[in-house]
């Protein structure tokens, strides 16, 4: 279990029904396409900026897919013709890259990543390791997904990384990726007879304490990280306090959280002990980091990563492309907007990445200057044409008309402002929902080795 950009790719090892994958998509998907302008190489002088057409993704387009093409695209690796169609479908595009593939790498073995290329469609498994910008470990016995990106000359990013300066690093340094991480979540899970993964809130959780004395320096009781989205738990503390009489000590030195979470596993090996507060600390960090990038991360990203690179970037259980500006005075990093609901909106066309969880973000256009997205009625229009078009129509209106039209479009831009702030929370919850869905997931497949039961000794 991974990461995934979206549903499970069956790795090799797994059996796979053809018939019902060819059943399934035997409706070709179809994209609507954009015209954009792009300069690449994007730090070359004498480049001009080109105008290509991208990709826009639906609802459930495949994202893994769509940002591997619209890559290919600005790079000038692939044209989409004739310019001037509205839309692609899946067949068209896989014939491009499989082309494109093979012309590119004539005496490598591609079958993997061609093998791999129809189930982007589903998403992809994508296995972060927390310790490096540009570390993944590879899915399935092939590794196809890994393989398609290299053989495509496409590098894959991602800003999901702990601060080496946090407490949870020590214990994510030892399980570096986030399968491994997860898996010990489960067996601490099992260990605590399943009070880890159906406690809510890990804060709420605390530990036997072994031998009867207090838990003061122990590294385990992890209370809930401060910011969202940062890779260090600030609320973290050492447990100092005291143990009741139950033996359990109380975490952050409160026994009033001392619930019945774990009253029923004292006596806990010191190595059952140590792995269910390792489990608390990864739990911590997925917890406080569910858009799957740090600060830490971001500062990670734009340091390392070169002027004018078009690379692919895994976050928020989506991939897609990130730029990074060539301007000596503007070194920020951007990530290409393919929502089809700005399919309209020339202007939009970049997203400038300022936090973790997207709020401060803003759109830029073409030339990387903030735009203002018409919207509504005015969705395709130019910042010009939509004053006009605006100006034409409230020109024949009275002053009554007017003051009902000004208040209409307050009520309208309060609507939209509460309709945003929804679908963020929904968006949260959802990404909270899958984490936990996944975890219990693995919970229900781990099975404890089978121990012999000694036989009773009978005294003759």
């Amino acid at each position: 279990m991974s990461a995934s950009t979206s549903t499970h790719t069956p790795s090799v090892s797994e059996p796979v029904d053809e018939a019902s994958i060819q059943q399934q998509h035997s409706v070709e998907e179809v994209w609507y396409l954009k015209e954009i302008s792009f300069r690449y190489p994007p730090n070359s002088l004498d480049a001009i900026p080109r105008r290509v057409k991208i990709i826009t993704q639906n609802f459930n387009g495949p994202c893994s897919f769509i940002a591997i093409c619209n890559i290919l695209i600005l790079r000038g690796d692939i044209e989409i013709e004739p310019y001037n169609r509205g839309t692609i479908s899946y067949e068209f595009l896989s014939q491009l890259v499989g082309e494109y593939l093979l012309m590119t790498s004539p005496d490598v073995d591609i079958s993997a990543a061609l093998s791999i290329m129809p189930y982007t469609r589903q998403g992809m498994d994508l296995n972060p390791l927390f310790t490096g910008a540009k570390l993944f470990r590879p899915a399935g016995a092939s590794g196809g997904e890994l393989k398609l990106f290299q053989q495509a000359g496409i590098e894959l990013v991602h800003g999901w990384l702990v601060d080496p300066d946090s407490p949870e690093y020590d214990v994510l340094s030892r399980t570096k990726d986030y399968d491994s991480s997860v898996n010990l979540i489960v067996e601490a899970d099992h260990v605590s007879k399943g009070r880890l993964v159906a406690t809510t809130h890990v804060d709420s959780i605390v530990l036997p304490h072994v031998g009867g004395s207090s838990a003061a320096g122990s590294s385990g009781a992890l209370g809930s990280s401060g910011a969202a989205g940062s890779s260090s738990a600030a609320g973290s503390s050492s447990a100092a306090g005291s143990s009741d009489p139950s033996g359990i000590a109380g975490a952050g030195g409160s026994s009033s959280c001392a619930s019945s979470t774990f009253r029923t596993s004292i006596g806990l090996s010191s190595e059952d002990r140590k792995k269910i507060e390792d489990a608390i600390a990864i739990r911590s960090f997925i917890d406080s980091t569910q858009s799957q990038l740090t600060y830490y991360g971001l500062f990670t990203l734009a340091s390392t990563l070169v002027s004018g690179a078009l690379v692919a970037l895994f976050r928020n259980s989506h991939l897609s492309v990130l730029y990074k500006s060539c301007h000596s005075e503007d070194s920020a990093l951007y990530t290409l907007v393919t929502d089809y609901v700005f399919l309209h909106e020339s202007s939009v066309v970049w997203e400038r990445i300022e936090d973790v969880e997207g709020g401060a973000s803003t759109f830029v256009d073409s030339d990387f200057v903030r735009s203002s997205p018409a919207g509504g009625d005015y969705a395709g229009h130019t910042g010009e044409s939509a004053l006009a078009a605006l100006e034409a129509q409230t020109g024949a209106l009275t002053l009554e008309e007017r003051a009902d039209e000004s208040l209409a479009r307050q009520l309208q831009e309060m609507e939209d402002a509460q309709a945003q702030a929804r679908h963020m929370e929904r968006q949260k919850a959802r990404i909270q929902q899958e984490n936990q869905q996944r975890v219990i997931k693995e919970a229900k497949r781990f099975k404890p080795p089978k121990t012999k039961k000694d036989r009773d000794c009978v005294i003759m």
